[in-house]
């Protein structure tokens, strides 16, 4: 089935900017409140939130089988699990309904009005209930820089880390959505002069460049999915701030791993950009040596060229911008972490998110984390307004930004922004 939502050359009667993220050959998803406290799925187009829910019951999407409530929901859940075709269905749709040439909701008023809604005017949600979460490690510029930083510098990458797409379960409990603030967390630290432990509020309070695939319904327990058949069961991304308290990891991490210091908070960007719409960003991934085992093995172009950006923006002062980089550069792809995740039989629902793990370039402008940029607080960043940071401060907004561009459309997520409280006292 064609990907007639994707034409170029398509133009909507809605106004839209030319440099708008959601220009009509996007059509994200998401899930967002109305000022008269309704939850419906939505889609967006420039800057106004479209009320999927209401057009179906006006019968837009004749013809295409949709149980009668799956837009009238407060996830989009039940609509991933419908599967690929009926995104794409849905998603063409979208696209001819708001053509620039149809004018059957163009011209009528009434459905205009119950429809369409200026961004201004509704409060994005998180866009799925999201059961289980895998945070993965997959980028070989940040684990080498880790691995230099607190390793031995000539073997800074661990023996399995090019032979498996490392990874972990995350807490799916804290993951917000863009908009609500984090707390600084509480735990324990071992002070570099300290015999023991001691406990309080973390300074090293951090940012994680990444982004996020959200998964359909995929498998049944004991089943593995084949990694050239992963990208069917992958409905979109987000981008993701997956925060991190520097010094409480670096005093729990041994031997399981993350723990309190991720678990405390991750962010995410509020629509879910479709695999669809990235088709056009399609690009090649790092040369894999040594050769992956066979069932990680790809063949064609599996990365995605996604421009992403970070920025902090301090309490009463201007955003400077701290960092650009590439999903491109992300060395283990999202069809081998969705078929390494499997091989074991491991369970995939729908909703269900995989992070990418820190995603950081092959320049020191293009890390994605303040650990790198900083090299552990020894080289201060200095912001627009003269102040230094080494970490996150408390009232410090963390923006992020991500958008693919070719010669012939820009398809963006919009942004994940959060701001840094102080600690919630603990009782």
């Amino acid at each position: 089935m064609p990907i007639t939502a994707n034409d170029p050359n398509r133009k909507s009667w809605i106004e839209i900017e030319p440099n708008s993220d959601f220009p009509i050959q996007n059509i994200p998803f998401g899930v967002f409140l109305t000022k008269e406290n309704i939850v419906t799925v939505g889609t967006r187009l420039g800057d106004f939130a479209i009320d999927l829910g209401a057009l179906q019951q006006l019968g837009y999407f004749e013809g295409i089988e949709l149980t009668d409530d799956v837009f009238l929901q407060d996830t989009l859940n039940d609509f991933i699990s419908d599967g690929k075709k009926t995104w794409r269905l849905v998603r063409n749709r979208i696209a001819e309904i708001f053509d620039a040439n149809n004018a059957d909701l163009r011209d009528n008023k009434k459905h205009r009005d119950v429809v369409i809604f200026n961004m201004k005017d509704v409060e994005m949600q998180l866009p799925v209930f999201i059961g289980d979460y895998t945070d993965f490690f997959s980028s070989r510029e940040h684990a080498t820089n880790t691995g230099k930083m607190f390793r031995d510098p000539a073997n800074a990458l661990l023996p399995n880390w090019l032979h498996i797409p490392v990874g972990y379960h995350g807490r799916s409990s804290t993951i917000v959505p863009s908009g609500i603030p984090v707390h600084r967390p509480m735990g324990q630290t071992m002070p570099a002069d300290a015999t023991s432990p001691v406990f309080g509020p973390s300074k090293l309070v951090d940012f994680e460049l990444e982004t996020a695939f959200i998964t359909t319904d995929a498998n049944i327990m004991g089943e593995n999915i084949p990694v050239d058949e992963a990208e069917e069961y992958i409905f979109g991304m987000v981008l993701l701030n997956d925060w991190s308290a520097r010094d409480i990891q670096k005093w729990e991490y041994v031997p399981l791993g993350p723990f309190l210091a991720k678990n405390f908070a991750s962010s995410i960007s509020p629509w879910i950009v479709t695999m669809d719409a990235l088709e056009p960003f399609r690009c090649a991934s790092p040369k894999q040596e040594p050769t992956p085992l066979p069932y990680l093995q790809q063949t064609g172009d599996n990365a995605f060229d996604i421009n992403l950006q970070v920025g902090i923006a301090p309490e009463k002062g201007e955003e400077t911008i701290i960092s650009n980089t590439n999903f491109k550069y992300m060395y283990w792809t999202m069809s081998q972490q969705l078929a390494h995740h499997t091989i074991n039989g491991c369970r995939i629902n729908s909703g269900d998110m995989m992070g990418s793990g820190t995603i950081s370039g092959p320049t020191e402008d293009s890390f994605g984390s303040m650990l790198e940029l900083t090299w552990g607080g020894k080289n201060p960043l200095t912001l627009k307004d003269g102040t230094e940071r080494k970490f996150i401060n408390d009232g410090d907004t963390v923006i992020m930004r991500g958008y693919c561009q070719n010669e012939e459309v820009r398809i963006g997520f919009g942004e994940v922004s959060s701001k840094l409280l102080p600690p919630i006292p603990t009782k």
